[in-house]
């Protein structure tokens, strides 16, 4: 017998604005209650894990030791633009030139995420 994952927690400065922009990332709409101000913020992921965005009076200050990594339905680089037109930064870009590697970026409170290569990314080139 084990423990499930319910809750992603991710302390931030504005749940509600965070949870917005993730929603927009992953195409998951906040929770109807959620409203700007709240202290607290949910996006359902489906089969009863949640990520949860709280409010925190502190603010980051080094870099994450909990990360997502995500794996875009359209190509890699596709998608990297979609985040940095959302408002992503570019973190480290770990892409190489044979199609291998991924895009570190960071969500709009500097939490850091990977971009891996997408599902309808080329095979890497030899």
């Amino acid at each position: 017998m084990g423990s499930s994952i319910e809750n992603v927690s991710v302390d931030c400065a504005d749940a509600y604005e965070l949870g917005r922009w993730w929603s927009q990332v992953l195409g998951l709409p906040l929770s109807p209650e959620d409203r700007p101000g709240d202290p607290e913020a949910l996006i359902e992921l489906g089969d009863g894990r949640n990520l949860l965005f709280i409010q925190v009076p502190e603010p980051k200050t080094v870099k994450n030791r909990l990360h997502f990594c995500l794996r875009p339905d359209v190509p890699r680089d596709e998608e990297v633009e979609r985040l940095l037109g959302l408002g992503a930064t570019m973190a480290a870009d770990r892409r190489n030139p044979d199609g291998t590697g991924w895009a570190v970026l960071a969500d709009p409170e500097g939490n850091e995420f990977c971009v891996l290569r997408g599902a309808h990314d080329d095979p890497p080139r030899p």
